[in-house]
């Protein structure tokens, strides 16, 4: 009863703070600790970012969409997110 009543009695973290690949919470502050890929809108933790890149892929590890090379293909991957009323 008492671990019930102590595990009970802390706050729950939103989903979208924890990694969406390997589904562990990603450390405070979130910003720091993470990436945030604009291809998917998902914040992967570095951990998962880093295994990625050490495996030399150069897409994004969550979609697997290519990671855009410069502001002006960030903005065309949002405006096709938006017009797909994609979240």
């Amino acid at each position: 009863l008492k671990d019930e009543k102590l595990y009970g009695q802390g706050h729950e973290r939103p989903e979208r703070d924890s990694c969406p690949i390997c589904t562990l919470p990603i450390p405070l502050p979130v910003g720091l600790h993470s990436v945030f890929n604009v291809c998917c809108m998902k914040k992967i933790c570095h951990g998962c970012n880093f295994a990625t890149t050490k495996r030399r892929m150069d897409d994004c590890p969550f979609c697997r969409a290519s990671i855009p090379k410069n502001e002006a293909d960030i903005l065309k991957m949002v405006q096709a997110r938006v017009v797909k009323k994609d979240p």
